[in-house]
């Protein structure tokens, strides 16, 4: 058997040797990312260096990246699907190319010495080419010369073998997906592939050729620097190696199932709704500790993603319920978590105890809410009994509208709906509830498609611009109230800059005006922005802001804005400069920037404050 360590480290040491450096994983929050709510793959936080921006390790990185996505949240519950997971990496910056990322990834998988997977039970698909680009016969011929043959190529279309940027412009390219064989039978027939045979197909890794950049125009022009971006899932390549027959066998997640059975008494393998329940418990609270405990502070609440938190605590606790448990569980959980992943995200532990005490206080409010959700299920039958005494009509079905309010309001499962229907002989109207589900799915989805349209990490001017404005307002709010504040996440957009800060307390109408005074000085004494490649001591020692943490890797950029060696005198107000380790892009001179002006300044969560603010 393989472990997670053991997977991690090979694929560390394989990429190591063809000349890449290591870099840390990055924060499951992206910074300065509008469109998405989280890391949902290795790429993201390299965006900088994928449009142009010089790596400070170089051309050639690999990692091992955490990531949340939760677009499939849904189908939680079945043998491979999963909100939090970990994808290792490798990337090329404008350094190789095709045939050397295919050629790797088969000898990584196929060698004695690395996976030794067997090469039969691999197939792989590449891009079957449209009217926007040709078939990637270079990424087939690649495959082909390696010894796959032709029967185990599948050329797929653009929805299937395209990396495609999130907006409506940027870097794109076709891909090559690589599968392992997980049907019956010791190897697969020779006509199968993942074209014709999906379902006895799994990936395990995808190789993204970033060639082209999608113009303003939906037109597909060449790009200057091609980029390599390989992600292959920890979880789901355990389960190759180790013929698991789902991903919570894997190290990483059995001894969740493992607490799961302690805490409900009841068995994993006992029927297929325990089985379903246990891995969605396990899996969502996996993931809201894995949230929470990065550095940014996450907290449960109602909106972004302290939202996705608290709906990831709350299902975890429905589904904790099914089982029979009516104590609080989730600390418990939570507990395990941190002791798999302490070592490889020591966050985890650094944070444990705001992790706890947030998931205990939303897992006592939301079981409260069912308690009210119980009282109104109750009304409900009152009401039936009254109808059948004034009319003489037994009520025998609760209605969609009914049930929806249920799940909208006291958040009630349809699942535990049904079963108290059941119990009092009464059934639901499910296709009136899905009905109502559907369109309050389709206002959220709307919603959230407003809210974060755009492109991924937009370079364009504005964004540019509120980048290096976030700068001069993090030195700011440190000289206004003290080398406390550190940054908690940052978003922009080419309308706005939101940053988040560590303060305790509401900052007052004097300290606001404060701090648009010193960052509007520095907009108005033109200062030059520059960086330099150093080494996080150097930058720690030389008074770059940064977590220093377990962030950065060996070498990074330190951006500057300002004079250092102007005379004090000079320097009205004491905002002197701002110095922060940073990937870019920024402007060349602060006067560019126009006028700063903070909108609003709210709470985000215990100790963490927001502001908003524009440009003009």
């Amino acid at each position: 058997m393989i472990t997670s360590v053991e997977l991690r480290q090979k694929f560390l040491d394989f990429f190591v040797a063809k000349g890449h450096k290591i870099i840390p994983s990055a924060s499951l929050i992206p910074e300065n990312d509008p469109t998405v709510l989280f890391t949902t793959a290795g790429m993201h936080p390299l965006v900088p260096y994928l449009l142009g921006e010089p790596h400070p390790e170089g051309d050639r990185l690999v990692n091992t990246q955490k990531c949340v996505r939760t677009n499939d949240i849904d189908e939680v519950g079945d043998d491979c699907h999963g909100t939090f997971f970990e994808m290792l990496g490798n990337w090329s910056l404008g350094d190789y190319w095709k045939k050397e990322s295919i050629a790797w990834s088969w000898e990584f998988l196929t060698s004695p010495a690395w996976l030794n997977l067997d090469p039969k039970k691999i197939s792989v698909t590449v891009f079957a080419g449209d009217g926007d680009a040709p078939r990637d016969d270079e990424s087939a011929q690649a495959w082909k010369e390696l010894g796959l043959p032709e029967s185990k190529i599948a050329y797929l279309p653009k929805a299937d073998n395209w990396w495609s940027p999130a907006g409506q412009t940027g870097p794109c390219g076709p891909d090559t997906e690589i599968f392992w064989w997980k049907g019956e039978g010791a190897h697969p027939p020779e006509s199968s592939n993942p074209a014709n045979d999906s379902k006895n197909w799994l990936e395990i890794w995808n190789n993204v050729f970033m060639q082209y950049n999608k113009n303003a125009a939906g037109k597909f022009e060449p790009l200057k620097q091609k980029n390599v971006d390989t992600g292959m899932g920890l979880e789901r390549t355990l389960v190759t190696l180790n013929g698991f027959k789902d991903v919570y066998q894997v190290d990483t997640l059995w001894p969740i199932i493992k607490k799961i059975q302690d805490v409900s008494g009841r068995e994993y393998v006992e029927s297929a709704e325990t089985v379903r329940s246990m891995r969605i418990i396990a899996d969502h609270l996996r993931a809201a500790t894995m949230i929470m405990g990065d550095d940014k502070g996450i907290a449960p609440s109602n909106v972004d993603q302290g939202y996705v938190v608290r709906r990831l605590i709350r299902r975890a606790v429905r589904h904790g319920r099914l089982l029979g448990i009516r104590e609080n569980f989730c600390s418990k959980i939570a507990e395990e978590v941190i002791k798999i992943f302490k070592a490889i995200y020591p966050e985890a532990l650094r944070n444990r105890e705001f992790i706890l005490n947030e998931i205990a206080a939303e897992e006592s409010k939301f079981r409260n809410t069912i308690e009210q959700g119980l009282k109104e299920f109750e009304k409900l039958l009152d009401g039936f009994r009254i109808a059948l005494e004034k009319t003489g009509e037994r009520v025998t079905e609760i209605s969609g509208k009914q049930a929806f309010k249920l799940y909208e309001s006291y958040g009630f499962p349809l699942e535990m709906t049904l079963e108290l229907a059941n119990e009092n002989g009464l059934s639901v109207e499910v296709e009136g509830f899905e009905h109502a589900f559907r369109a309050h799915q389709d206002l959220s989805r709307a919603g959230a498609e407003q809210k974060f349209k755009g492109g991924l990490a937009d370079s364009g001017e504005m964004s540019v611009k509120y980048h290096t404005a976030t700068h001069l307002l993090h030195a700011a709010l440190r000289a206004v109230l003290g080398e406390h504040v550190a940054q908690r996440g940052s978003n922009i957009t080419a309308e706005r800059l939101r940053f988040d800060f560590s303060h305790p307390e509401k900052m007052t109408d004097e300290q606001k005006s404060r701090v648009e005074e010193l960052v509007n000085y520095a907009i108005k004494r033109d200062y030059p922005v520059s960086f330099a490649g150093t080494t996080v001591v150097e930058a720690k020692a030389g008074g770059a802001m940064g977590l220093f943490e377990d962030k950065y890797g060996a070498k990074v950029k330190v951006y500057s804005v300002g004079d250092p060696n102007e005379a004090p005198e000079a320097r009205e107000n004491s905002l002197a400069f701002s110095k922060e380790i940073c990937g870019g892009p920024h402007v060349a001179n602060t006067a560019v920037l126009g006028k700063f002006k903070i909108i609003k300044e709210e709470a985000v969560s215990a100790g963490v404050r927001r502001i908003k603010a524009t440009l003009s």
